[in-house]
């Protein structure tokens, strides 16, 4: 597939997106690593753009250089974004109480401490990324480990082998002290977050160094 196809599947997605306007967002191409600019109205729909992006066979990555300009009824004082991001952790059933700290800087949000597992960082950073007024999220969470890296490794191993998404005979996983490195090729940017998801999914992992380089 050359660059201007896929650029023309690129900017078919995000026509196709509900969530997002690219009446505003420029698309260009360069050997299959996607570069988006222009405007947005929040957050969450520069991430939607990006996610989409993501999504189309081909793409090996994206440089998300999307500006957030929120309009006047959108825009929230830090302190009334910080009372509303406690809120949404405070109420996801996902998150540990008392584990995550937030803070605020001129829209920007901060999330900051530890928790047991990676599916715990993640919906905290989703649980406040969608809120009115967020202009971005620094997943600063860190995640704790209690097992092996023998453990570790194995049962990363094995699911990959359960997985349909994923060609297990084209990852290597390297587990140390909680830190994975998984290398190798995989068909698609899904099949690569797949294996990532996958591997986050360990107990005991608290850091996935993806070194997997996409071959379609």
């Amino acid at each position: 597939m050359t660059d201007n196809e896929l650029k023309t599947h690129v900017q078919s997605a995000l026509d196709w997106e509900p969530s997002v306007d690219p009446s505003d967002i420029g698309v260009s191409v360069d050997d299959g690593v996607v570069t988006l600019r222009g405007n947005v109205a929040s957050y969450a729909e520069r991430m939607a753009a990006e996610r989409a992006v993501l999504h189309v066979y081909g793409v090996k990555a994206v440089a998300n250089d999307l500006a957030v300009h929120l309009g006047s009824l959108f825009e929230r004082t830090d302190t009334e974004i910080a009372r509303a991001a406690v809120a949404a952790l405070k109420w996801n059933a996902l998150i540990p109480k008392d584990k995550i700290t937030v803070t605020v800087a001129s829209g920007w949000l901060t999330l900051t401490g530890a928790v047991d597992w990676q599916y715990q960082r993640d919906a905290a950073f989703r649980a406040v990324r969608d809120l009115t007024g967020v202009k971005g999220v620094t997943n600063s969470v860190t995640v704790k480990s209690h097992v092996k890296s023998t453990d570790v490794r194995d049962k990363i191993e094995a699911a990959f082998k359960r997985s349909a998404e994923i060609d297990a005979r084209r990852v290597n996983v390297t587990a140390l002290n909680g830190k994975v490195i998984l290398s190798g090729n995989v068909h698609s940017w899904f099949e690569r977050q797949e294996a990532e998801r996958a591997a986050w999914a360990a107990p005991g992992v608290t850091q996935v160094e993806d070194r997997l380089t996409i071959t379609p």
